[in-house]
């Protein structure tokens, strides 16, 4: 890997290509505000104060236009107002509380004890059968199946809406075509647009049903916003979860010791998630746009500017974290910034953990040693953080 001063941060490849942790240490020490040239260009904001702030400023920085790079360069995102994650106040607040009830503990109680149920039953299995693949094994089936639980999608859908969610914001293969990504998020919109319609006209007690027939500000949710936040509840519910479980079995197979310390119980299972998702970052950015002329960083941001948060950064700023590039599962405090920050913080953050404390605990009670088998292969993304595939064994 090199060690580039400057990188492309549209291309999906340069993250895989160069060192990105160099790359981010560099400008956060010479430039942590910057302008990237482009058509649109757009900020990049990399220290852990100022993307903290801009998190919190929903006054000055807005959601509503998208918040992926991606999108926003190709002209915004048409979701903008309907989605939870495009939307700002007043209708972001309407939006939030309704989406939370999908997370009250009446329903996530049953869907975490199934959590644990289906990770120590895999794990148990893949332990007795040598090298496999980590990543088609177990990972793509817990966050996938937890959600797909939630939402109470039929069994037979759920291999399809893996295979959308795979494609829809980032690649296994370098020479991708957006095109791909396109049509997954649509086929993904459409199934639940199909789905929304019928528990509206056949509702049970089940999430989608609730969402379908729910009133947010006083009228109901049309079905297209019953889709696209059935949409955005899958689509973050399995990415972000399915690679950071990739990355703690990677991690902790490259730290034996700390693998130890977590078995031992000198490092507990609920601090060592929190490094896990420091150091996965599932979400290497988010992106607002500026609603006013304001100050960042010093830097002087216009009105209608997009302004990119880089989570990657912000959780290595050694400001922040004592020596952020060690992995160190007793980490405390650690406050990291992988499920955002202010009111667009995650509402799936408490699953994303349960998930996460469950993999660790079934690992700890059923694997000794974590080898590495093979080469990983990554994610082809600037979005998105991690690793397709892991061939591993577990002894």
């Amino acid at each position: 890997m090199t060690t580039p001063t400057e990188l492309d941060l549209t291309d999906a490849t340069a993250f895989v290509r160069h060192d990105a942790y160099a790359f981010w240490r560099d400008v956060r020490e010479h430039r942590p505000v910057y302008w990237h040239e482009g058509d649109p260009g757009f900020w990049v904001v990399a220290r852990h104060a100022d993307v903290l702030s801009c998190y919190a400023d929903v006054r000055s920085l807005s959601s509503a236009r998208g918040t992926v790079l991606d999108v926003l360069l190709s002209g915004g995102d048409s979701a903008g107002g309907k989605m939870l994650a495009v939307t700002d106040r007043p209708r972001h607040r309407e939006l939030r509380n309704l989406m939370l009830r999908a997370f009250s503990p009446r329903v996530l109680g049953a869907v975490e004890e199934r959590v644990w149920e289906r990770t120590s039953r895999l794990i148990r299995t893949v332990a007795r059968q040598g090298e496999f693949d980590f990543a088609a094994e177990v990972a793509e089936h817990i966050p996938m199946n937890t959600i797909c639980d939630l939402l109470s999608i039929p069994e037979a859908d759920r291999e399809k809406l893996l295979r959308w969610n795979k494609l829809a914001l980032s690649s296994e293969d370098a020479e991708s075509d957006r095109l791909d990504s396109l049509e997954a998020r649509n086929e993904i919109i459409g199934y639940f647009m199909d789905l929304a319609r019928h528990r509206r006209g056949d509702p049970g007690d089940d999430v989608i049903s609730m969402i379908a027939t729910a009133e947010a500000g006083g009228r109901p949710l049309t079905l297209e916003e019953a889709a696209l936040n059935c949409y955005s509840l899958v689509l973050g519910g399995d990415e972000s979860s399915r690679v950071s479980a990739i990355c703690a079995v990677k991690t902790f197979a490259e730290h034996p010791a700390q693998w130890r310390a977590l078995r031992e119980g000198t490092a507990a299972v609920d601090t060592a998630v929190e490094e896990v998702l420091r150091w996965a970052t599932p979400a290497r950015h988010f992106a607002r746009t500026a609603t006013r002329d304001m100050l960042i960083g010093g830097r002087q941001v216009r009105a209608g500017d997009i302004v990119t948060l880089w989570n990657i950064s912000a959780n290595n700023d050694e400001e922040v974290f004592d020596q952020p590039r060690r992995f160190d599962p007793a980490r405390s405090p650690n406050k990291h910034l992988s499920f955002g920050h202010g009111p667009h913080f995650c509402v799936g953050a408490f699953l994303g953990r349960a998930e996460l404390r469950a993999l660790l605990s079934a690992l700890t009670e059923s694997v000794a040693e974590i080898e590495v088998c093979g080469e990983p292969a990554p994610v082809y993304s600037n979005f998105l953080n991690g690793y397709a595939s892991l061939p591993v064994a577990f002894r």
